[in-house]
């Protein structure tokens, strides 16, 4: 069949046209600011997807974190984020993670006496020693704890009830810790993806095996904004010291299976149940997904 000439014509202007939009509607996305005013905060939630009903931005400004005889106090900001939908049925919420991919931040916190407390010289085989010293030599001798996540973020549990209500676990965390030092190598880690820490925080009031005892949390006060679409707990305080921790692993790189035990003895791994605690204080915003997304400039 014979195309007329003026359909020709027309389909080539806006097959033109459609040259122009289309990079154009290219570029409008890439000048996309993201969420604006007070919805900035949730730059990294997952907005865009529809399932997605609210956005978590949870910042830990203090604390301490006590893995056996191990204390180490929060000094640096740690951020959770991502996304959340709720299920009715159970009350749970279906964690998503953060765009960035940070859906639990990364961030060192200094193991107080740092290498010098967990390794005294003397606790290493003599043929060891000349590489601790070269640590020393070249001060190299802090420490760093640093949580990860061990297990993907839609594992992570949330209960917004449970933590109103101060009953029952308001967030639970699968975690392992990286000893960050170079005579440890990258790998020394306390938990791991195959058998991970789990952290089950509660703001009400703990109940941990002896020697521990129990110890109570905080909801922070809640407020809600003018058009009651992010809800602030200022103060919060998520708590638990029921809960248990593997040995180490990885630590010494080749020599290992020398440098694992000498961390587990001093620390006291693997640590059960009533010889640990974690306490995260600080600030925690949720907001309503869909106004977040109207926000997006």
């Amino acid at each position: 069949m014979r195309i007329p000439r003026r359909a020709v014509v027309s389909g080539r202007f806006v097959a033109a046209i459609a040259t122009l939009v289309v990079p154009l509607a290219f570029a409008g996305s890439a000048m996309a600011s993201g969420p604006t005013g007070e919805y900035a905060v949730f730059s990294n939630c997952p907005y865009e997807n529809t399932e997605v009903k609210q956005c978590i931005y949870s910042e830990t400004l203090s604390g301490k974190v006590i893995l056996g005889n191990q204390e180490v106090p929060i000094k640096n900001k740690i951020l959770l984020q991502g996304g959340s939908k709720l299920n009715f049925e159970t009350g749970e919420e279906q964690f998503f993670a953060a765009k960035n991919g940070e859906t639990l931040q990364k961030v060192g916190q200094p193991v107080p006496g740092g290498l010098l407390d967990l390794f005294p010289e003397s606790a290493l085989p003599w043929w060891l020693r000349p590489a601790y010293k070269a640590v020393f030599e070249n001060k190299l001798t802090g420490v760093e704890a640093v949580t990860e996540l061990a297990k993907p973020a839609s594992e992570i549990g949330i209960n917004s009830a449970n933590l109103a209500a101060q009953e029952g676990v308001a967030l639970k965390l699968p975690v392992k810790v990286h000893l960050e030092n170079p005579f440890l190598g990258s790998s020394c880690y306390v938990g791991s993806s195959s058998s991970p820490i789990i952290w089950p925080l509660t703001t009400g009031t703990t109940n941990p095996n002896p020697p521990n005892k129990p110890i109570k949390g905080t909801p922070g006060e809640l407020t809600l904004n003018t058009g009651s679409t992010i809800l602030t707990a200022k103060g919060l305080e998520l708590v638990e010291n029921a809960w248990s921790a593997p040995a180490a692993s990885g630590c010494g790189g080749l020599f290992s299976i020398i440098v694992n035990p000498i961390v587990d003895a001093k620390i006291g791994l693997p640590s059960p149940d009533g010889k640990n605690t974690v306490i995260l204080a600080g600030n925690l915003k949720r907001g309503y997904a869909p106004a977040v997304r109207e926000s997006v400039k």
